[in-house]
């Protein structure tokens, strides 16, 4: 949403959107023409009638509601072979990374994506959708054309939005949850398992691509938006809302890589070079991706970007004073995270937003020894389309939250 008047609102839509096209647009790869054909979702009612059922998967729709007042939809998916009433499984949660939905975990065929596979080695797959999200919309009073909508970061999400998620499955299952994250995804995660009530519903967590900070992201592109503070100027042209599905927003995207910037070398510009897709199924993707986030949210990265901390949303000095009784935001102690509560993280050689310096920074901070899986040319969208994702990392991420459900069902 914007406040502005309109025709200043539609300039600064269109000067902010010319910069953050092109990171929505990096999250996938070309077709064979090196132009991005992003078009308007097919209008599915629902990721299990629009993905899932159609892979001839068992899904269902569970509606939730965080404390802050939103509405999130979980979606939970089983084999075709497995009755989960007569057998259940073990719950894992799978949660996406940023500008991307549940859908994520199904966008390749059911032999090389994680949602389908792990229903098939007979877990009990919950998908998160965040906030914002076309799977996860409304709030019990604000419209999405409110800007008080979109007052959120990934804070909100790490302590409502993945908080009722957990709670939710446990309470359903009776069961503690498996937690599977992919870049903001483990943003959350790792932010949630520092509060104690969370972390003791969880059984045991897989971080793709971890990250806690960001101080020596090396995508020289990001660092440039980064500079010319992109991110403040975005807020301060009254934009709440970094939605890239409106038509116009469609049309600008697609004129940009038509002949008017070189976008040949973008998603590599951005993430890292990635080794494994499948450059035939990019107008798939695009069938689903990106979703939309806030701009609070882009600010909070820059932030973290900025400042080199894990940290709550940063004010200013006033009102961090009345939200957090403090001048700086309080930083998130990853040594909370319990020593007991088992860790796998993987990442990639070639990953330039998970930079392998930020990660070691993590490690060290954690109580725990996790359980390493580097995949030296992997970048960062790899981990979520590889075509050999199975064979490279998901037959070790099974592996490893089985030994520990056994272990602690013994």
């Amino acid at each position: 949403m914007m406040v502005a008047s309109p025709p200043f609102a539609v300039a600064a839509s269109l000067i902010a959107f010319f910069f953050l096209s092109k990171i929505a647009a990096a999250q996938f790869p070309q077709n064979s023409t090196g132009i991005y054909n992003l078009h308007l979702p097919t209008p599915y009612q629902s990721l299990c009638a629009g993905l899932i059922h159609p892979s001839g998967y068992p899904c269902s729709e569970h509606k939730i509601q965080t404390r802050d007042g939103y509405f999130l939809v979980l979606q939970r998916v089983s084999s075709p072979n497995v009755d989960l009433r007569a057998q259940p499984g073990p719950p894992v949660l799978l949660q996406h990374g940023l500008f991307m939905a549940g859908d994520a975990w199904f966008l390749n065929s059911p032999e090389q994506s994680l949602g389908f596979i792990l229903a098939d080695e007979g877990f009990d797959v919950w998908v998160g959708n965040v906030r914002g999200t076309r799977w996860s919309q409304g709030h019990i009073s604000l419209s999405e054309e409110d800007k008080e909508y979109w007052d959120w970061s990934w804070q909100e999400l790490a302590l409502y939005d993945l908080s009722e998620m957990i709670n939710h499955i446990y309470s359903i299952t009776n069961s503690k949850v498996f937690i599977v994250g992919h870049s903001q995804g483990t943003i959350m995660s790792l932010a949630a398992l520092t509060q104690p009530d969370i972390a003791e519903m969880v059984e045991a967590a897989a971080l793709l691509c971890p990250i806690s900070y960001l101080e020596h992201i090396s995508t020289q592109f990001v660092i440039r938006m980064v500079d010319v503070h992109l991110d403040q100027m975005i807020l301060a042209m009254g934009i709440h809302q970094l939605n890239f599905r409106s038509d116009w927003g469609i049309n600008l995207l697609n004129s940009i890589c038509d002949g008017h910037v070189d976008c040949n070398d973008l998603l590599t510009s951005i993430t890292g070079k990635n080794c494994c897709f499948n450059n035939s199924r990019v107008d798939f993707y695009l069938d689903y991706e990106p979703h939309p986030s806030s701009a609070k949210n882009f600010h909070h990265l820059f932030q973290m970007i900025r400042k080199g901390t894990f940290s709550k949303y940063d004010y200013g000095i006033l009102k961090n004073l009345i939200e957090y009784g403090q001048l700086k935001p309080p930083a998130f102690d990853l040594s909370l995270i319990p020593k007991s509560l088992p860790l796998l993280m993987a990442y990639g050689g070639n990953d330039a937003l998970a930079d392998v310096a930020d990660f070691q920074h993590t490690l060290k901070e954690l109580q725990s020894t996790p359980q390493l899986v580097y995949l030296e040319n992997y970048g960062h969208v790899d981990f979520i389309v590889s075509t050999t994702a199975k064979e490279d990392l998901h037959d070790q991420l099974i592996g490893f939250f089985r030994s520990w459900g056994k272990s602690s069902s013994s």
